[in-house]
């Protein structure tokens, strides 16, 4: 998608980390790659290792990665959630926090993730939004750098956008769409709640006792944003088709099917189930525990 006559924004954001505030001016002579992010976003997550590829291998030739927070929900606001996502990911390039949408506006974007190349002058090149595409945005990054200094000496293609082309995209056909599960944008029928449950709009949160939420699914993965409220880390039980999960459970539950929750994120319950329907129930008893949208994979 081209946008040729847009040029880099003033870049208006709360807050900076990794670097001090940067201005079109600042970055004039440089080729910029403006990742917009949100930290719980599995879409995101999935596309990190390339940005990250493309700032330690071109960083030193004349390319800066600006990654800018835009937060899905309220807690994403919070600065100890973003500085510890920027750590946790293993973030060193400038990231801007951008809790107001400001710059978001400015660039008229309206998806996560999202990416904006711009040429040494400023100019936006390209645009790129959600998974995929690694080999051309890599590829549109060389050229640009080769065009602000032609006797650049460009490293090899990065193994991570190689392998990319080699194995390329999965197919999502038939998987469950992503599900939000509070008032704002969930769906009646796409899940089952059993306890006290109450509805933040953005969220659902167990009141008290002992709540728990059903989905049907058709996927091979499967992943919540949940936040584990005031009361402190909460212990969530997954079962999957009414047992507890087993060999299939995701990297954030163990090995007693037990999803151990410390702070707001994206934690992953389901890695390699079959493509059949199936039912995940999520059991707690943690009061103030929220469910926010379910994410899938192949």
């Amino acid at each position: 998608m081209r946008h040729m006559t847009l040029q880099l924004p003033p870049i208006t954001v709360e807050r900076w980390v990794n670097s001090p505030p940067l201005t079109p001016d600042d970055l004039r002579g440089r080729v910029v790659l403006v990742d917009i992010w949100e930290y719980t976003c599995v879409n995101w997550i999935r596309t990190a290792p390339y940005v990250k590829a493309w700032h330690r291998d071109y960083a030193d030739l004349g390319l800066t990665v600006i990654g800018v927070h835009a937060p899905e929900f309220e807690f994403g606001r919070h600065a100890e959630n973003i500085d510890r996502a920027i750590r946790d990911h293993g973030l060193t390039y400038p990231v801007a926090l951008d809790n107001d949408f400001t710059f978001w506006r400015a660039l008229r974007n309206d998806a996560w993730p999202a990416k904006y190349l711009f040429d040494a002058d400023g100019r936006l090149v390209d645009r790129w939004v959600g998974e995929g595409a690694y080999e051309r945005v890599e590829s549109e990054i060389r050229r640009l750098l080769e065009v602000r200094a032609p006797r650049t000496k460009l490293p090899p293609v990065s193994p991570e956008a190689r392998a990319f082309a080699t194995t390329g995209e999965p197919s999502y056909f038939g998987v469950t769409p992503e599900t939000y599960v509070g008032a704002n944008r969930g769906i009646p029928g796409t899940f089952h709640l059993t306890g006290d449950w109450v509805n933040g709009g953005e969220y659902i949160e167990l009141a008290g006792g002992t709540g728990e939420l059903a989905l049907p699914f058709n996927a091979g993965e499967v992943n919540v944003v949940v936040d584990p409220g005031p009361a402190g880390p909460a212990a969530i039980r997954v079962l999957l088709d009414g047992d507890p999960i087993g060999d299939g459970r995701g990297a954030d539950v163990g090995p007693d099917a037990v999803a151990r929750i410390d702070r707001a994120r994206m934690i992953r319950l389901v890695a390699d189930a079959s493509r059949v329907e199936h039912v995940l129930t999520l059991v707690t008893d943690q009061p103030g525990f929220r469910a926010y949208v379910f994410t899938f994979g192949p």
